[in-house]
């Protein structure tokens, strides 16, 4: 049986987002994250002994055509496409077009919104199945063992049965993540994918959990398809690294877990990470929380080799911020920021804008405290996104019952951040927050922003990374201003 995972090209001037599956953007200065799951999905029905085709058209420039020419030369059974609210009917197109290609082909999605909505696609195109749920990797494995010998279908499946739509019922997560393979990243071209901001390469992704922790902020993708977090042991993941040292030549690393585990996981991490000598030899990266970074855990990580933090600031605003369920206070994002720049580490900041309830004083008391940590020298870089509810998260459910959706709920080509789709205060309508987001932006030409990121070039390497740097965000200020029109 033979298995294609594709992420097909979808036309256009923009590269789509969709590989990481927590938000979408069409970007005009794309980064291309390696979709770690699915990818170790192709790993392991390849182990099974399925034959599996891995097409990333997105990351690697193809084109439509290429997507068609692959079908018809290599005829697989089964075609396997990740998918996400605003392309979502993209995808409906797609699959009917794969089965006018080749009749006899099923297909299969799964994504954040088919979780949330999988009778939907079943009922607005030719898919055979829609895979809920977020462990992919264990699901489609149950998939082909059933579509290959007849097995008892995996939980969490929605199919065809005749005329009828069929659910195997709810979908089952894995307890045990130290039992999935590493992901073979040669059979699914690892080295096409990376953040615009990576310093050091080889780059490379791990995943140690799935997804996060706190898993209780209203706005996250991850809470439909990840409702409960899982982590692998230490020592399993001090081994992955070790392979992506040793096979790869990886020289940085991101972690992209929704929030990287803390307490005595992280403290053991820490410690093997050193006992290994990785510190010395890697870089590290990951998604962290405000109020789990004191100054102890600050120096502990960078002590390790870690870098980059990426952290969520969000909003400035207390009440936002509790509206949210974030768990954090603007006090702490500032205490956190400090801690991280006294320790070596560099913030990555993320800032949300268009919130119903911010009016143009809140969304200014966030960009202005954006502005005092980006002079003060403590973050490194941010990047700026607007509220999107996306069906399924408790962000989406408020809208519709609060009707601060300004589109037509189901019109879900709108949800690709181009512009506001929630209501907001008079004194903030949508060019605003779109103007806004590119003004947050701009804080990357601030010239006391800039003086201290020319302090800390030390090597020709260092200014390559800044001008790469200034490339991306010129590209995300355009990605803001071309929803002003």
């Amino acid at each position: 049986m033979k298995v294609l995972i594709a992420y097909p090209a979808l036309g256009g001037p923009l590269s789509p987002m969709l590989t990481q599956n927590r938000q979408f953007q069409w970007y005009h200065v794309p980064s291309f994250i390696y979709p770690l799951i699915p990818a170790t999905a192709a790993t392991l029905l390849a182990r099974e002994g399925f034959e599996v085709l891995w097409h990333d058209g997105i990351a690697a420039g193809a084109t439509q055509d290429d997507f068609d020419q692959l079908l018809e030369r290599n005829q697989p059974d089964l075609v396997v496409l990740e998918t996400k609210t605003p392309v979502i009917r993209r995808h409906w197109a797609l699959t009917a077009r794969i089965k006018q290609i080749l009749p006899g082909a099923r297909v299969a999605l799964f994504g954040d919104h088919v979780t949330a909505r999988p009778r939907e696609t079943l009922e607005h195109s030719p898919a055979d199945f829609a895979i809920c749920g977020g462990d992919v990797d264990v699901s489609l494995l149950g998939l082909c063992r059933h579509l290959a010998d007849r097995a008892k279908r995996p939980p969490g499946l929605h199919y065809r049965r005749g005329k009828q739509i069929r659910s195997s019922g709810p979908f089952v997560l894995c307890d045990d993540l130290d039992v999935l393979p590493f992901p073979d990243r040669t059979l699914t071209h690892a080295e096409r994918y990376g953040e615009k901001w990576r310093r050091f390469e080889p780059f490379f992704y791990t995943l140690a959990g799935r997804d996060c922790p706190w898993h209780r902020c209203t706005f996250c993708a991850w809470t439909v398809t990840h409702p409960r977090f899982r982590v692998r042991s230490v020592d399993n993941l001090l081994a992955e690294i070790g392979e992506l040292e040793t096979r790869y030549g990886a020289r940085e690393i991101f972690d992209d877990t929704g929030t990287f585990p803390r307490g005595k996981w992280l403290r053991r991490l820490c410690e093997g990470l050193i006992a290994h000598g990785f510190h010395r030899r890697l870089r590290f990266g990951c998604n962290f929380r405000f109020d789990w970074l004191t100054p102890g855990t600050a120096r502990r990580m960078h002590a390790a080799g870690f870098r980059k933090l990426k952290i969520g600031l969000e909003s400035a605003n207390a009440e936002t911020l509790r509206r949210l369920d974030k768990g954090t206070t603007p006090a702490q994002i500032e205490q956190g920021c400090r801690a991280a720049a006294r320790a070596g580490l560099d913030v990555h900041l993320t800032v949300m804008l268009g919130f119903p309830w911010e009016d143009l004083a809140a969304v200014e008391r966030t960009y202005e405290l954006t502005r005092k940590l980006m002079r003060s020298g403590w973050v490194e870089m941010l990047q700026a996104t607007i509220a999107v509810p996306y069906p399924g998260t408790r962000l989406h459910e408020e809208a519709l019952e609060q009707g601060w959706l300004a589109i037509d709920p189901e019109d879900w080509d709108a949800y690709d951040m181009s512009r506001p789709i929630l209501r907001t205060p008079a004194d903030v309508g949508p060019q605003t927050i779109n103007e806004l987001a590119a003004r947050t932006y701009r804080l990357h030409f601030d010239p006391r922003y800039v003086a201290h990121r020319v302090l800390k070039l030390r090597r020709p390497e260092d200014l390559r990374y800044a001008l790469r740097g200034v490339k991306s965000m010129a590209g995300h200020v355009r990605d803001f201003l071309r929803g002003t029109g």
